[in-house]
């Protein structure tokens, strides 16, 4: 009797059935730890100048609160650095276990911590650490839940695979908001500034334990098990893709500044400026964000396979020329207070985001050669945060208090737009030949979007 054949029908099943597992644990993982990221950037901008950095200048509490914020993104590279060497090392489903909990403690932690009136200056100074260890851990994050679900998945469609790890952020996103737009509404004022907001960083914990009850059932990637085998796994990765793949990595950095800073700008600062200029309500502010991260759920996966049908640097380009065009319309528009044009000013950016962001991981997983693709998209997924997205809210606030005109603003939108432009013209079109050619590795089953 041949049994070949019913053998090979086994693993086509076993391999759907993993592309599927590995997918939804990157997509949910990732929405773990951006909830966690995400619950720290809203109440940044609405809690924590007052909590632990009181003044009697409102924006100079935000301007500090904001600088917490950054220090989350500039934590990045380092756990870019130790977690994407790592991961190409040793391998991608243990670093993405340890940097869940890592994140999800520090949330955990925060959560806890006492306020600047109860123990003093102590207070701002361990928030910068925690909120260090944050950053760290979505640092080694994203490299690895990108290769989690497209080393699974069909080469030749990465774009819709990659897009699992993008759908973190703005779910996260979403849940955070979700949240604490809850919270707001069924607390007083003073309830929430005093003990509401922490109820949702404590309930990290046990979106962490689900999060790990995930990812411990899943396997190694066949890329990396194919790397194993044949014995290609890098001795000095970060050296490797400094040395080997300069021209990469610059493309890949680059390409991000835009998405980062345009997310920045329609999820984080639009809450200071709805309330602060427009004089809109907290919980107004954060619907039209809620509004806008639901719409993204289902346009990142969408633009994510889009790219896969048409040039993937194209389209990826011409969203951020439309990202650098889109606030010299949506700040006129939305000069009147109108809570509507808000609305539709934040999910027109937040779909261009998304037409940036779907494509993403795919592009900057592509510059890269599989033995160095956790190290290479960590870095360069890492060193674009500290330019891109970490300074945006400080430089948004800086603006605007300094000009007190939305120009500026929207100038600052317009040149990292160009930033990422070059970028895309630097890198290259993806070549599924880099996971095929790998012996040993199983061909990844096709399953439809």
């Amino acid at each position: 009797m041949d049994t070949s054949r019913g053998k090979g029908l086994e693993t086509q099943s076993l391999g759907g059935s993993a592309v599927r597992r590995a997918f939804f644990a990157s997509l949910t993982g990732t929405a773990l730890e951006w909830y966690d990221f995400a619950i720290y950037s809203v109440a940044a901008a609405l809690v924590f100048g007052d909590v632990f950095f009181p003044s009697e200048d409102p924006a100079t509490g935000t301007l500090l609160a904001f600088s917490t914020y950054a220090v989350g993104y500039v934590s990045r590279p380092l756990g870019g650095f130790v977690f994407g060497r790592l991961g190409d090392k040793i391998g991608r489903k243990k670093v993405l276990i340890a940097t869940l909990v890592l994140i999800g403690a520090a949330t955990l932690l925060i959560g806890l911590l006492p306020s600047y009136a109860t123990i003093g200056v102590t207070a701002p100074i361990a928030l910068v650490i925690l909120r260090f260890a944050q950053g760290v851990g979505v640092g080694g994050e994203w490299g690895g839940a990108v290769l989690l679900s497209s080393e699974f998945g069909d080469p030749r469609r990465r774009g819709f695979f990659a897009s699992a790890a993008q759908i973190g952020p703005p779910a996260g996103n979403l849940m955070a908001n979700g949240v604490l737009a809850a919270l707001g509404a069924l607390l007083t004022e003073d309830q929430f500034t005093s003990w509401g907001w922490r109820v949702a960083f404590l309930l990290s914990g046990v979106l962490v334990v689900f999060g790990l009850w995930i990812r411990a059932k899943l396997e190694e990637t066949p890329v990396f098990k194919a790397m194993e085998a044949e014995q290609k796994r890098p001795e000095a990765p970060i050296r490797e893709v400094f040395t080997t793949h300069p021209r990469a990595l610059s493309a890949a950095i680059l390409s991000r500044v835009a998405p980062d800073v345009l997310y920045a700008l329609f999820t984080v600062f639009v809450l200071t400026y709805a309330t602060g200029e427009l004089g809109m309500s907290r919980g107004s502010a954060l619907a039209a964000v809620l509004i806008g991260s639901s719409l993204q759920v289902f346009l990142i996966p969408l633009a994510g396979a889009l790219s896969d049908r048409v040039n993937r640097r194209l389209l990826y380009g011409v969203s951020a020329v439309a990202a650098g065009v889109w606030p010299f319309l949506f700040f006129p528009m939305t000069s009147g207070g109108s809570w509507p044009l808000l609305a539709l000013g934040v999910v027109v950016a937040l779909a261009i985001h998304s037409l940036m962001y779907g494509p993403q991981a795919a592009f900057i997983a592509e510059q890269f050669s599989p033995r160095l693709r956790y190290t290479g998209s960590s870095l360069a997924y890492t060193l674009a945060g500290v330019i891109g997205g970490a300074v945006a809210p400080l430089l948004f606030t800086a603006l605007l208090d300094a000009y007190d005109s939305w120009i500026p603003l929207a100038l600052y939108v317009a040149v990292t737009a160009v930033v990422t432009v070059v970028g895309l013209c630097l890198g290259r079109d993806g070549n599924p030949a880099d996971d095929e050619n790998l012996s040993g590795t199983e061909q990844p089953v096709r399953v439809q979007a």
